[in-house]
């Protein structure tokens, strides 16, 4: 819960207490911190880790930071996307361009295969500790970023396509009532519209494309 969902001590610890584990907030914290502890040990085990890493080949990097709870650090993964293995992981109380490349850094000497290209969000830091600790090599926004940054323009027209069909439709519940009865063609078609009109309205922004609801809001608003 803590590092794949990016949950807080106190959201952990309510999420146990409702599946009945009778447990205080301080014992889940002290957890973490063992858990930690492990995890460590094994990112010291570098044989296993070199022979990993040396069948493929070569390394691409990747590496963020988890949110920490108010008052505390953040923790820093920097992860192998070929083989899915933690180079590194250690928590910082600030996250400057200059503590980032140290832990790259870091990274780079303990290996024996080359890093041969990055990904990472866009945070300013990030991209300037890359570009110090690894002047010559490709880095690129991960495509979770990647892709939510292309479709903002889209979801910015649908939702505003969204809220002026709102403006102009109304009455769709009356509409339907009256073809209740009827089984014939033309009174499915009217069905159909009325379905399509009302999940245009209900239905969230990145689920509905801009045309859908353009379309539906030109369709609705016909006489």
């Amino acid at each position: 819960m803590r590092y794949q969902q990016h949950r807080s001590v106190p959201e952990i610890h309510l999420e146990l207490v409702s599946r009945g584990i009778r447990i205080c907030e301080r014992s889940v914290t002290n957890l973490l911190d063992r858990y930690d502890e492990l995890a460590s040990l094994r990112l010291s085990d570098s044989r296993r880790l070199q022979r990993i890493l040396c069948k493929q080949g070569r390394v691409i990097l990747a590496l963020d930071g988890l949110p920490p709870d108010v008052g505390h650090e953040v923790l820093w993964v920097l992860r192998d996307c070929l083989s899915g293995e933690v180079l590194l992981a250690r928590s910082l109380l600030s996250s400057t361009e200059s503590d980032l490349a140290v832990l790259i850094s870091e990274v780079k000497r303990g290996l024996s295969v080359p890093i041969v290209g990055v990904v990472s969000d866009g945070q300013h830091s990030i991209r300037n500790a890359v570009a110090i600790a690894l002047p010559k090599v490709a880095h690129q926004l991960c495509h979770f970023h990647y892709l939510r940054e292309a479709a903002r323009p889209i979801y910015e027209a649908d939702r505003h396509a969204k809220k002026e069909l709102k403006k102009r439709v109304r009455g769709i519940r009356p509409i339907e009532r009256q073809v209740e009865a009827r089984t014939d063609t033309e009174a499915e078609a009217i069905r159909g519209y009325c379905s399509a009109v009302r999940s245009a309205i209900t239905d969230g922004g990145p689920r509905v494309g801009s045309e859908g609801s353009a379309g539906m809001a030109r369709l609705a608003c016909r006489p």
